[in-house]
Formats: C-alpha cells, sequence, structure tokens
C-alpha cells in the first residue's frame, strides 16, 4: 500500500510543481510585455494548427503599432463595445457580471460572457478560445497579474494589437488595412464601430454588415461623450 501512496503523492506534487512553473513562466511573460511587443499569441497559433488539420492555406497578417498610431475612434469604439468600465476595474468587471448572470437567470440560458479586455487580452495571449473550468481558473489567476504588471493603455494597446479581426487577421493595423485600406490612424467613426463590433465573432461577422450593432455601439460612444 505504501508504494501506490508514495507514487499518488509523488505524481500530484509533480502537477502541482507544474501548475506552479507555469504560472511563474506566465507572470514573467507578462512582466516582459511592459517593455517587449508579443511576437505571436496562442489564439494565433491555435488558428494555424486548425488550418493545418483542415489542409487549408493560413495567411498571417499581424503588425504590432504602438496605440499613438491607432484612431482614438477605434480605442473608444471597442472600449464602448467590449468594457465600458474599462478604465475603472480592476482586470474583473463585478458589476458586469452581476447584470449577465441576472440576464442568463431570466431568460435561463447562459447568454453573453461579460468578460473585461484584461480577460480577453489574457485569454488571447496565453489560454486560447477554448472554454473550460480549467482555463477559467487561470484566466482568474492571471488577470491581476496583467493589472498590477501592465498599465491600463499598455493593455489597450496589446489587445488592439493582438486580438482577431477576421480569418488570419491580427490587429488594428491589419484589421484598417485589410477591410479599409487605411492605417489605423485614419479610420474615423464609423469604420472604427464597424470594426468593433465584429470583435465578439471575428470569423463569422463581416463589417459592412454590422448596421444594426455598430449604431448601439456609436451610441453608446456619444453618451460617453465621445
Amino acid at each position: 500500500m505504501k508504494r501506490p501512496r508514495k507514487l499518488l503523492r509523488n505524481l500530484v506534487l509533480g502537477v502541482l510543481a507544474l501548475v506552479v512553473a507555469l504560472y511563474a513562466a506566465c507572470g514573467i511573460s507578462i512582466l516582459a510585455l511592459r517593455y517587449v511587443n508579443p511576437l505571436t499569441t496562442v489564439v494565433q497559433i491555435q488558428r494555424r494548427v486548425q488550418a493545418a488539420r483542415q489542409h487549408r492555406p493560413y495567411h498571417k497578417r499581424y503588425d504590432f503599432v504602438p496605440l499613438g498610431r491607432i484612431s482614438l475612434n477605434l480605442q473608444h469604439a471597442v472600449v464602448a463595445a467590449e468594457d465600458g468600465r474599462f478604465r475603472q476595474h480592476h482586470g474583473f468587471d463585478w458589476i458586469e457580471m452581476q447584470k449577465v448572470v441576472e440576464d442568463d437567470m431570466q431568460h435561463h440560458r447562459l447568454g453573453r460572457g461579460g468578460s473585461t479586455i484584461t480577460q480577453q487580452l489574457v485569454k488571447n495571449l496565453f489560454l486560447g478560445t477554448e472554454r473550460s473550468f480549467l482555463r477559467k481558473g487561470a484566466e482568474f489567476a492571471l488577470v491581476p497579474l496583467a493589472e498590477a504588471f501592465l498599465t491600463k493603455d499598455r493593455i489597450l494597446e496589446l489587445y488592439l494589437n493582438v486580438i482577431e479581426w477576421g480569418r488570419g487577421i491580427y490587429g488594428a493595423e491589419a484589421a484598417s488595412e485589410f477591410y479599409y485600406h487605411v492605417p489605423p490612424s485614419q479610420l474615423d467613426r464609423e469604420q472604427s464601430a464597424r470594426l468593433a463590433a465584429i470583435i465578439p465573432a471575428p470569423l463569422k461577422r463581416k463589417p459592412d454588415r454590422m448596421n444594426e450593432y455598430s449604431s448601439v455601439i456609436l451610441d453608446r460612444m456619444a453618451k460617453t461623450g465621445w
């Protein structure tokens, strides 16, 4: 009996050591992101692997640009669409989460996620798109590190540069050039709202079809004073 127990204990300790090592590695990576722009993300790697498995051609468009070269219109549209309290919360918007839970209970379904920009950034960088309780736990562990090590401007800059905006299209530079043939600094309010509108489902939505939701985003921007 002692040998199986010892093996089990060693296995548990090994798993814990691996978890701690991975958490430390992610923490170091987040700290490095204060100064270094990411060359790729887990989501980008995931999409490349998916394309290879499905024998589809894959062309990645990804050019990192400073926040100052991204139109305020796009910055405001994305915040209005994805995380209206981005500047107020510390990684988790508990007020929004409560609204989502109440809405789900009222309609007896699981609806929108209510994830903040910081949560979405962590998922893009380290966790991918697959949903699981394990991934959610990792997300809740990493978000406080991102908020502690990075400024809000840096979080927004990273987010706007790494998120998916279509098949193989990552970041504001690639998205604005692909859809509107202009650099992100020249995006107007309408274009920005349409780009923000496709973020929840970038592989299915197209900016020119987002008439209704882009109007909602423009209205939110106006009410905020943007």
